[in-house]
């Protein structure tokens, strides 16, 4: 029974920063998910996998881990890289693409 310690992406529908400040502590799955023939629903007996710990920084989440024994990793999120748009960059004489409608 192994933890995931990461900062869960931005939200694809929202440019915003929520539910990304925090680290989340989630244990890794260790069984695999079952398809119902009848229905078609995915469940799975493993109930560590509906547990998960909200910390506010990577040490206490660490912490954590080490005071109940738990084995865990650390992801580092990715720096999102951000570029300058300016709209009215789009009419300037010194464009060097070509405008297209």
């Amino acid at each position: 029974m192994s933890a995931r310690i990461h900062r869960p992406p931005n939200s694809a529908m929202q440019s915003g920063p929520a539910k990304s400040k925090g680290w989340l502590f989630e244990y890794e799955p260790e069984k695999r998910k079952n398809a119902d023939p009848l229905m078609g629903y995915t469940s799975s007996s493993d109930m560590n996998s509906q547990i998960k710990l909200w910390f506010d920084t990577v040490e206490e989440a660490i912490a954590y881990a080490v005071k109940n024994g738990i084995p865990y990793r650390v992801e580092q999120p990715k720096v999102a890289t951000r570029k300058a748009a300016i709209y009215s960059d789009n009419f300037k004489s010194t464009r060097v693409g070509q405008w297209t409608h």
